[in-house]
């Protein structure tokens, strides 16, 4: 079995692990405390960028270089962002972190505001997550009344501010461009870029986005040090992830491993198998928008290099598992009704495409589909994917062309027979609608 790393979840456990008072006697905001007396905004950027820390949000670019991203000027006005929109199927373990130690996100938060000058932070939270808003709320004052937040910091000059802003419940909210929209009150659909929000992005000033585990992430580094980091896991993506098993699985939950666990330690040594004692059909190892996966896929690192020589990524972290009952059809369908209504609908080939996609893959389920619908499934998959403002559209396209090229068989016999696999009758619905 893989070894087991504690960084992120290390006090989630611990007697009212959100409260202030609990987490510092755990060694909450001493990293904050060491990078404004001991450090200077360079230095505490520099040891970011040591660590190689990856985004933690899907798209898994360096968070260095991110935040490096932002002017360097100290006199201009500098947003911080994060992205606790949490909504990609699959995936939950941002929410662990909210609900159990707030704290540690505000004060990653903080130290990079430090880094690069920044003047204001938004949390930009979903709005299902009431609970979690409201511990936030409450970690937020505490932290005020400690002076880790408002003006000239435990007299260091830096002055910054969080506000928390709950949003409408939308999955493309979840985008950073549209994220900032509906910040400031907006329509949330994404932007065009150029401009990239590191020169326009809330209120037109520079901001920078990055997830819930990317800024919570920062804190260690800073107390350990970028090259300590560097060294867990994988070169390619160091550190621990936090891995969200749902679906066909014996012991679903949170796993916090180091980013080179194979898939196969995840679900059979972690996850404690298949549900059932089943067979393993698929699974998709990153939340709902990246390929599906075989069960003969499997002996692959968790990492951004491992998934990739299977032709798939480690996106969010949300792993969900299907036993041998599923209906892949059905599956796939739940999956596109998804993401069709969740299109906001600003660009013709998501929104038109989407709709077509779940049409067609409807009347495959449905026992209407005939000869030639696997290949114009794929076709407007081509015509959607790189076509559109933001990534939903390719989101929506890459478990459908996965789904269509490793499980053509039950597709077509769909289309033949009119009718699902016969092992797959009972399947269960594991993805939420």
């Amino acid at each position: 079995m893989a070894e087991v790393e504690k960084i992120l979840t290390s006090r989630i456990g611990t007697k009212s692990s959100s409260d202030i008072d609990s987490a510092m006697q755990n060694g909450a905001y001493e990293a904050l405390i060491k990078a404004l007396t001991k450090m200077t905004p360079e230095q505490v950027l520099n040891e970011v960028k040591t660590a190689n820390l990856k985004g933690r949000g899907g798209a898994g670019f360096p968070a260095g270089i991110k935040l490096s991203f932002l002017p360097k000027d100290k006199k201009s006005i500098k947003y911080l962002v994060c992205n606790a929109d949490e909504s990609e199927p699959g995936t939950f373990k941002d929410r662990l972190l909210i609900e159990n130690d707030p704290h540690r996100i505000l004060e990653g938060i903080i130290i990079a505001a430090y880094a690069v000058n920044a003047t204001s932070g938004f949390i930009y939270i979903r709005g299902e997550m009431a609970s979690g808003a409201k511990i936030l709320e409450k970690a937020i004052s505490q932290a005020y009344e400690r002076h880790f937040l408002g003006k000239n910091i435990m007299g260091s000059g830096l002055d910054f501010d969080i506000y928390l802003v709950r949003g409408a419940g939308a999955y493309i909210c979840g985008e950073e461009t549209a994220l900032m929209n509906s910040i400031e009150g907006k329509r949330g659909e994404p932007r065009t870029k150029p401009p990239f929000p590191a020169n326009y992005g809330v209120y037109g000033k520079p901001s920078n986005v990055n997830n819930v585990e990317t800024y919570a992430n920062i804190p260690t580094i800073i107390e350990k040090g970028g090259s300590w980091y560097s060294k867990i896991g994988s070169q390619d993506t160091p550190g621990t992830r936090l891995f969200g098993l749902s679906g066909h699985i014996k012991k679903p939950g949170i796993y916090e491993l180091k980013s080179n666990v194979t898939l196969r330690e995840l679900i059979y040594d972690f996850g404690g198998g298949i549900l059932g004692d089943k067979k393993l059909k698929a699974v998709i190892p990153g939340g709902s928008s990246v390929p599906v996966l075989k069960a003969d896929e499997i002996n692959v690192t968790m990492d951004i290099q491992g998934l990739k020589k299977v032709g798939s990524m480690p996106g969010s972290g949300g792993v969900i598992v299907l036993n041998e009952t599923v209906c892949i059809v059905k599956a796939l369908l739940n999956l596109i009704t998804f993401y069709e209504r969740e299109s906001c609908g600003q660009c013709t080939p998501c929104r038109e495409g989407t709709h077509f996609l779940r049409l067609l893959i409807e009347n495959i389920e449905k026992g209407e589909g005939v000869e030639g619908d696997c290949e114009k499934i794929l076709s407007i998959c081509k015509n959607i994917m790189g076509r559109t403002i933001c990534p939903l559209g390719d989101a929506a396209v890459m478990p459908v062309e996965s789904f269509i090229k490793k499980f053509r068989d039950e597709f077509e016999f769909h289309i033949k027979e009119k009718r699902c696999l016969p092992e797959t009758f009972k399947m269960t619905t594991i993805f939420s609608e």
